[in-house]
């Protein structure tokens, strides 16, 4: 692992930009609401069904609702309640791009963290499993969006985690080597993608769904947050 190689950086969204539990569990529950139609029971149902602990009020990490998209979500909600899959799919785009279901949370010194980091010279880029518009509509107010080069959804056109496509599209666009770029997320899936596509440093970071023991399997570091990242380049 060198540091010194770095040129750019490919953060992960959820989880690692933004607080997970606090932006998106309101959301989950709105959305899965509206999907069962009022039916509690249905709801819990569905959110069980991809990865969320009711009693202790959490979202498991690797489960559908931390590391999937909601074409996967729909996948498990639509037959649930005897929905299509599309338009269960429509209707998660629709809500979840929405801040009216709850507002986006940032992880603790976002802005400035990124600051810090396009001060040094590096690439930054965000790919995540959220759409490509909800990156607009989730990270919009935060003052951060104009430092990425590279913005991509699970609907842009270059796969889904944990393949490569996502990372070798921030190459292609960008003119750096895959070994030249870190990974940043809060889940394996985006630690795989790393793998997957030769990226030359994959973080791990705990604002999100997953703990240090999960993490640390795949990644050559793991840190609190993305604050920690400037300091190591620094």
């Amino acid at each position: 692992m060198s540091l010194a190689t770095i040129k750019g950086i490919v953060f992960d969204k959820d989880g690692t930009l933004l607080d997970f539990h606090a932006t998106w569990v309101p959301r989950a529950k709105a959305a899965v609401m509206a999907i069962a139609k009022g039916d509690q029971a249905l709801a819990h149902t569905m959110l069980r069904a991809t990865g969320y602990d009711v009693e202790q009020a959490r979202v498991i990490g690797g489960s559908i609702l931390a590391a999937g998209n909601n074409h996967d979500i729909a996948q498990v909600w639509a037959p649930l309640g005897n929905q299509s899959v599309p338009e269960v799919e429509q209707q998660l785009n629709d809500i979840f791009a929405d801040e009216q279901y709850g507002a986006s949370v940032p992880v603790k010194n976002l802005a400035s963290s990124l600051h810090k980091l396009a001060d040094l010279g590096l690439v930054l880029g965000i790919a995540t499993m959220d759409s490509e518009a909800g990156i607009d509509a989730t990270l919009g107010n935060f003052n951060c969006l104009h430092l990425f080069d590279y913005k991509v959804g699970y609907d842009s056109g270059h796969g889904s985690k944990p393949g490569p496509g996502m990372v070798l599209g921030f190459c292609q666009q960008t003119g750096l080597k895959p070994e030249q770029v870190m990974v940043v997320g809060d889940n394996t899936h985006d630690l795989h993608m790393g793998k997957s596509a030769g990226a030359g440093i994959n973080v791990g970071v705990l604002t999100g769904t997953s703990h240090t023991a999960e993490l640390e399997v795949d990644a050559d570091l793991v840190l609190a947050s993305i604050a920690d990242l400037p300091g190591l380049f620094g």
